[in-house]
């Protein structure tokens, strides 16, 4: 039995449980011509006919039968199975590590993730902030939630959305620019709050390298909340993705957003991890949410 076909087994455990050809291929999916291929590869391989074939249709033979008595405690172990970690998988326990930035972990995702975790009490979400990618590969976190117009390679999912970033100051700084004779769009004149090195990768950063002299470059920082809390304090102009400065009453934007600055924003995992249920459920839960958010294009 360990040399047979299992294919060829599972069409045969169809016909002899729906007790017709036609029958089986409905059941399992497949055209009426597949099941006879089985089934003739089967009785090659026994050396034996497990049928009679007949006008009124297919009829078990005594070596059916015995085949058919063979397979019937495999076949309700195998359901057994199914139906165990079916429920398994339907409960969503265990434990995701989700690795994100600063800025969406506190701008996006925790309303996000509280309704899942209220829709899924058995999963244990472990936060992992970071503005650097963890790798996935050697399991330091199971999702990210990435903005990135290059998401890596080596990672499996799909694109929720795009950010968007302005030009925003704080009215009090305006004031003052403005008694320095300092137009709103004279972007070179005015002092800057700028991501530092380790987001020069961001596209705004790279524009301001271009534009703007560094001697106006009055805060540097490492992260887009602490941008938004500096232009908030009046130290400048600063390039703030919409999502955290349209709630800021203080903050004024001087300009539309301008498509070169849009971030890509992806929910990833490995892919080896991509049809493990609980991180299947996130992902997708992640993906849907973020696809109707507001503060996302």
């Amino acid at each position: 039995m360990h040399n047979l076909n299992w294919e060829d087994l599972r069409h045969f455990a169809a016909v002899s449980r729906t007790g017709s050809v036609a029958a089986a291929g409905r059941d399992l999916g497949v055209n009426y011509s597949t099941v006879l291929r089985r089934l003739e590869s089967l009785e090659r391989a026994l050396g034996v006919r497990l049928f009679e074939r007949l006008q009124s249709g297919y009829v078990m033979t005594a070596a059916g039968e015995v085949l058919k008595r063979r397979l019937a405690p495999v076949e309700e172990a195998l359901g057994s199975a199914q139906r165990e970690l079916g429920g398994i998988d339907g409960a969503l326990s265990g434990t995701i590590r989700l690795t994100t930035t600063d800025t969406l972990a506190h701008g996006l995702l925790m309303p996000i993730l509280q309704r899942f975790q209220a829709l899924h009490p058995g999963v244990d979400l472990q936060l992992i902030v970071s503005n650097q990618f963890l790798s996935l590969t050697q399991r330091e976190a199971d999702v990210a939630v990435r903005p990135s117009n290059v998401p890596p390679s080596n990672l499996v999912g799909r694109k929720a959305g795009v950010l968007a970033t302005g030009f925003y100051a704080s009215r009090a700084y305006l004031e003052q620019a403005q008694l320095r004779g300092v137009g709103l769009t004279d972007w070179a004149a005015h002092r800057w709050v700028v991501p530092d090195a380790s987001l020069a990768h961001l596209a705004a950063a790279e524009w301001l390298a271009r534009t703007v002299p560094a001697q106006q470059y009055g805060v540097r920082a490492d992260s887009l909340l602490t941008m938004v809390d500096a232009a908030r304090h009046d130290m400048g102009v600063a390039p703030l993705l919409t999502m955290l400065a349209e709630g800021e009453p203080s903050l004024v934007r001087l300009a539309e957003p301008d498509p070169q600055f849009h971030t890509q924003l992806w929910v990833l995992t490995h892919r080896d991890l991509r049809n493990v249920a609980r991180i299947k459920a996130l992902n997708q839960f992640l993906y849907d949410a973020l696809r109707a958010h507001p503060h996302l294009l």
